[in-house]
């Protein structure tokens, strides 16, 4: 039996001579984060503003666009598998900080990729073209990011903080989510609608380019958490957690496939989903999921602090039965008031927490130390692609095929297939971490 090749304790300043911090971890692995997420983030918050720039209209029907634009958002998703396994090998294989290293460098690529895209009066099909290798990049940097900084937060965690460490996962997401719904706002409230899709949708992603440089520099500072085997022969191979861990694999398929269609839904896609069914004003919309998000936020550590007290099971099976139960009554209770939008997102917001607060947690305690990351970062990646990244271009075929009733039931039955899991998953929170 291959032997663990982590940390034990107190091998962390051996491997490493930087002094240990609990904050300088968080924030490395936060901030890094956040950049990552803001710049995938800003390019579903502007996507109704650049659509019919980039792609034609066909026969007259103003959905193509945005359909187009929204199937190059499902695109990039279905790097992530590919960037998980990847990433979460050099994580395993070179180090946590390595793999956090790259990722944050594509990311800052890909978002200046973005920003320079030709539209399609300009460029013909070429504009198009730019836009889906600017996506394919960020995507393989995002399923890296998750394997990578994932084992990175739940390895610095002492005992008994697995979970509130796991939260900053979501807590420096959302802030990154934050911050790019927080500039489009601004953008569509100070700009003229001709302005922002003429010039304005470029100036979040140069933004997103100069962050990703910050980030780079901070994570320079971060302490490694996983010792790395000296011998290459020795190293874990690229598919070595699959191979030896099959079950664990299909587990982190069924613990993810509810809570990413939940948290895609209610974070991305609700201000788009409430323009194209009620009519909503896309700056209303923009702001009530800002002041959710920011909601949202302020949640995760307070579920990760409960999780370390009760355990994860209670939280997950509460989110999941939550989400069955109310998913369809909550969508249907969305009109063309701000406060409906505002309240179902909060609402939302509160039910996922139950997730999002310790899935970190939750998808590092399945695996080993040896094939953590790469453990973790394909099957959650393929996951996310087939049910998360699909969600807004799902949505919005609905609602252009005179179906859009059938979007919340299909939330709603997802959740209840992730509650069975929940249901027979072992409770891991007072259990020690693999090293």
């Amino acid at each position: 039996m291959t032997q663990s090749t982590s940390l034990p304790t107190g091998a962390a300043d051996a491997a490493d001579p930087r002094p240990r911090s609990s904050a300088r971890q968080l924030m490395a692995a936060s901030i890094g984060n956040a950049a990552e997420w803001y710049d995938w983030y800003a390019y579903s918050f502007l996507a109704v503003y650049f659509a019919d720039r980039v792609f034609p209209k066909g026969s007259g029907n103003s959905l193509v666009p945005l359909l187009s634009t929204f199937a190059v958002f499902a695109v990039g998703f279905f790097m992530r598998p590919v960037g998980g396994l990847q990433m979460g090998a050099i994580a395993d294989r070179r180090g946590r900080r390595a793999a956090l290293t790259v990722t944050i460098l594509l990311m800052g690529g890909g978002s200046l990729l973005v920003a320079l895209t030709p539209t399609y009066a300009a460029a013909g099909v070429l504009a198009p073209v730019v836009l889906v290798v600017a996506r394919l990049i960020q995507g393989l940097s995002v399923g890296g990011e998750f394997a990578a900084s994932t084992t990175f937060l739940v390895e610095s965690a002492g005992p008994g903080r697995r979970g509130l460490f796991s939260s900053f996962q979501y807590v420096s997401t959302t802030l990154g989510q934050l911050l790019a719904s927080g500039i489009a706002t601004l953008l569509a409230h100070v700009l003229t609608e001709e302005q922002m899709g003429g010039w304005g949708w470029r100036v979040p992603f140069l933004i997103g380019a100069v962050i990703s440089l910050v980030g780079f520099w901070i994570r320079q500072g971060a302490r490694e958490t996983h010792e790395v085997e000296r011998r290459t022969d020795a190293r874990p191979a690229l598919f070595e957690a699959l191979r030896r861990h099959p079950r664990e694999s299909l587990l982190i398929c069924g613990i993810t496939a509810g809570g990413t269609l939940a948290y895609y839904t209610w974070t991305t896609y609700l201000p788009t989903y409430a323009q194209v069914n009620t009519g909503f004003d896309k700056g209303d919309a923009l702001l009530a999921g800002t002041i959710s998000l920011a909601f949202f936020a302020a949640l995760q550590p307070l579920g990760g602090l409960l999780s370390d007290r009760v355990g994860r099971k209670p939280l997950l099976i509460g989110f999941a039965v939550g989400f069955a139960a109310l998913a369809v009554p909550l969508l249907h209770a969305i009109s063309d008031t701000f406060v409906s939008l505002l309240l179902v997102q909060c609402a939302g917001m509160i039910l996922l927490t139950g997730y999002t607060s310790i899935a970190a947690a939750v998808n590092a305690e399945v695996f080993p130390a040896r094939v953590r990351a790469a453990g973790i970062g394909f099957p959650y990646s393929l996951t996310v692609a087939l049910f998360g990244g699909t969600a807004p271009y799902l949505a919005t075929w609905l609602k252009q095929s005179g179906h859009p009733e059938a979007f919340p039931w299909y939330v709603s039955g997802l959740c209840l297939v992730s509650a069975c899991v929940y249901l027979v998953l072992p409770e891991t929170a007072q259990r020690p971490l693999d090293r």
